[in-house]
């Protein structure tokens, strides 16, 4: 599903090694943990993967498909096939929660029959279908990143990655993302997140990798934050 091998990554304008010789193999249906402090490599990872960034040296094919040598044509058809997760929710101020999930449908010509039905789905599975016609500024932190969730599971993708989904949210609203989150998984889409939330990952006990000075440090399938 997710092949990571000898990957290096230095950025030119600093020097500074964000990956060293990184190896990494994800099966479908797996729910895994990036760990490790700020600096250590994760969201260099995470980018790595949607071809946010390009690798110094290394391979790395996500789903089949070569990432490295991926055309500039060829990179929005990789991306169509991620659910990716941010943050800072990322949502069109400007749109209604219903138009804020349909825009991903609209951007591969999605047939509007089905565009209404698979929006309302996802609405249904994150709990805001009272909500499609709020914008952004109405909703809650919570709300707006559950939005975000319903916009990368629309298409359905096989794999999701998450960069610190609970990051700005309060334990309690953490934990409500994450129930979303597991039902996503149980129904066999491979979750990679990566996040500092010690107490989801001590108390879920998924696979961890943990990251330190752009190594992996620890790969444990059912590991806790701190190793």
């Amino acid at each position: 599903m997710i092949h990571v091998k000898n990957v290096t990554k230095v950025y030119k304008q600093n020097g500074v090694i964000a990956l060293n010789n990184v190896s990494l193999d994800i099966e479908r249906g797996e729910f895994v943990f990036i760990v490790g402090t700020s600096g250590s490599g994760k969201s260099t990872l995470m980018k790595l993967l949607m071809h946010e960034e390009i690798v110094t040296s290394g391979e790395i094919s996500v789903d089949g498909r070569d990432v490295v040598h991926l055309s500039k044509k060829d990179v929005p058809y990789l991306r169509r096939g991620l659910g990716v997760i941010f943050q800072d929710y990322r949502l069109l101020q400007d749109k209604t929660v219903y138009e804020n999930v349909a825009f991903a449908m609209q951007v591969i010509e999605a047939p509007r029959r089905i565009m209404q039905r698979s929006v309302n789905n996802v609405l249904d599975i994150v709990g805001l279908r009272e909500k499609y016609k709020s914008f952004p500024s109405q909703l809650s932190g919570g709300e707006q990143q559950r939005v975000a969730i319903a916009r990368a599971i629309v298409n359905d993708p096989r794999i999701v990655i998450a960069d610190e989904p609970t990051g700005n949210l309060d334990p309690e609203t953490g934990w409500d993302i994450m129930d979303i989150f597991q039902r996503i998984n149980a129904a066999g889409t491979t979750i990679v997140m990566a996040t500092h939330d010690k107490n989801i990952v001590d108390q879920m006990q998924r696979r961890v990798v943990e990251l330190e000075g752009g190594n992996i440090v620890r790969d444990e399938m059912r590991g806790v934050y701190d190793g």
